[in-house]
């Protein structure tokens, strides 16, 4: 009886088979998303690179098969495409990794992590995976840095960050509800749009995924 058992287990759960995925629990290395899968911040191997999927939607036709229209981000790159994919087709998954790391300091050249597991372990990430990240960096931000094969692919800072003003035109004293805005540079040399009432030195909360101006910061 136990013969019959495992054999049927051999049959069922190899190593392709979806439910060896769920009866282990990690995904093998050439491990498949079915497009029924698909969703936002899936990780996908495409044409030989990672990328997330952005926005996805499954389209029936009156006619013909379906298929699921995809935006697609590549990982490396940055750029956004649109690409299509057969109802039932499968993808291979991406084995990259979500991980909170803080921001420590830059050479020039990298910019420098470490995981906030307790583990001191720490990443160098080149200026093409911080792209934007670089312009609300300013030291000890936690930042969620996307590893592709142990190396930085991507970083993500903060939705919010808190920066001091360095640099304005003098603020108009109550003027506090025209709506009027003035560059204003910030501690990382980034320069944003802010209120005419703004001075230097205050500390603003800014959307970085925005780059919006959010409130000012009380001392």
């Amino acid at each position: 009886m136990l013969e019959g058992i495992f054999s049927w287990w051999l049959r069922e759960f190899r190593y392709d088979s979806p439910c060896f995925n769920y009866v282990i629990g990690d995904r093998p290395a050439m491990a498949t998303y079915s497009t029924s899968e698909f969703r936002g911040g899936l990780k996908l191997m495409i044409d030989g690179d990672p990328y997330t999927i952005v926005e996805n939607e499954f389209v029936k036709p009156g006619k013909g098969q379906a298929f699921s229209r995809a935006k697609i981000r590549n990982l490396k790159t940055g750029r956004t495409i649109e690409r299509t994919f057969k109802s039932g087709e499968t993808v291979e998954a991406a084995d990259v990794m979500d991980r909170d790391m803080e921001y420590l300091y830059s050479d020039g050249e990298f910019w420098h992590f470490m995981l906030t597991d307790g583990s001191y372990e720490q990443f160098a990430a080149p200026e093409s995976a911080m792209a934007d990240a670089i312009k609300w960096l300013k030291g000890n931000e936690v930042c969620v840095v996307t590893l592709w094969d142990d190396s930085p692919l991507t970083v993500t800072p903060p939705n919010f960050v808190e920066l001091q003003v360095t640099e304005t035109d003098p603020g108009v004293k109550g003027d506090t509800a025209s709506g009027g805005t003035k560059p204003a540079t910030l501690e990382t040399g980034t320069v944003i749009k802010v209120p005419l009432y703004m001075e230097e030195n205050e500390v603003l909360r800014i959307d970085t995924r925005t780059g919006d101006y959010v409130s000012r910061v009380k001392a």
